[in-house]
């Protein structure tokens, strides 16, 4: 009775606001959400739809100008309250999308995109130009976005799909997964997780992946031409295929592949570190899963 009660003044406090507002081209859309849920997806018309619910206590403005669509929550004396918003754009928009214990989705934009959350996941499909994801306990996953890619967690994962451009990610207890990458500069560095990297070595390229207690997995395409650096201190080295070592010492050591124009550096402290061709990477990480389920049952 007493559960019946309070999901009934739930939802009498509960209350939605639905605003469509016309837009010029070249404008930007700018949410902050304090807790909920920000979801974006677009369509043809040139006009941002806002539908978001609330308590009846807050109160969603939506503030619109040639420059900039703003979204803004006026609340009680209670303080922040949770919101979801839902929302429509057009797919030309730039967006820039923040919150606290937050989750962002968006889907289907093709501008820049800057999405920022503290306690949430950040999920993107699309974007170009500047594309910054961040989120502090949360994973954060991009696919098929294209220019000047940031990506950045604290205690979750990382995962990129079809991604072209300069592409940087960073985390700190997470694994980071990149594949079906077209870049001449990537960057990808974790403390406590591994690192897969399936993509392009362009001529005169620039790759560097670090990890201190993970393995690193990196494609190398049969014709690439890339000088490659390995460090590891306590960690074994394997390639799918053969390879000429030099300079080798203890714990470091490098190789040539073709006429060496692009730099690949590969650095684990505690795990190890291979090299195989495109494609063979997703294999490999299957019949290692396949061992450990095995192990497992027996």
């Amino acid at each position: 009775m007493l559960t019946t009660l309070a999901t009934l003044a739930a939802l009498a406090l509960a209350q939605q606001t639905d605003t469509t507002v016309p837009v010029r081209s070249g404008a930007r859309l700018e949410i902050s959400n304090y807790g909920g849920e920000i979801a974006v997806k677009t369509w043809n018309r040139d006009a941002v739809r806002v539908v978001a619910d609330h308590s009846s206590r807050d109160r969603v403005r939506v503030d619109a100008s040639d420059q900039v669509v703003r979204v803004k929550t006026e609340t009680g004396r209670r303080g922040p309250s949770q919101i979801d918003y839902a929302v429509t754009v057009p797919a030309w928009m730039a967006l820039n999308l923040s919150g606290v214990y937050t989750d962002i989705k968006v889907d289907g934009a093709q501008n820049e995109i800057t999405a920022e959350t503290v306690q949430g996941e950040v999920t993107v499909l699309g974007g170009s130009g500047n594309v910054s994801l961040k989120s502090v306990m949360g994973a954060v996953t991009l696919e098929k976005a294209r220019g000047r890619i940031d990506l950045s967690s604290v205690n979750e994962a990382i995962r990129a799909t079809e991604v072209s451009g300069d592409l940087t990610a960073e985390t700190v207890n997470g694994d980071i997964t990149l594949t079906q990458i077209e870049s001449a500069n990537a960057e990808a560095n974790t403390v406590n997780g591994d690192i897969t990297y399936d993509g392009t070595i362009k001529d005169g390229g620039r790759y560097r992946f670090g990890t201190h207690d993970g393995d690193l997995r990196v494609s190398v395409p049969e014709k690439a031409n890339v000088s490659v650096s390995v460090s590891t201190f306590n960690g074994e080295f394997n390639a799918c295929f053969p390879v000429q070592l030099t300079g080798k010492t203890r714990h470091r050591f490098s190789f040539t592949i073709g006429s060496g124009s692009a730099r690949l550096e590969l650095e684990s402290f505690g795990g190890n570190i291979k090299i195989c061709r495109p494609g063979q990477l997703s294999k490999d990480k299957d019949r290692a899963k396949d061992k450990d389920d095995d192990h497992e049952e027996n």
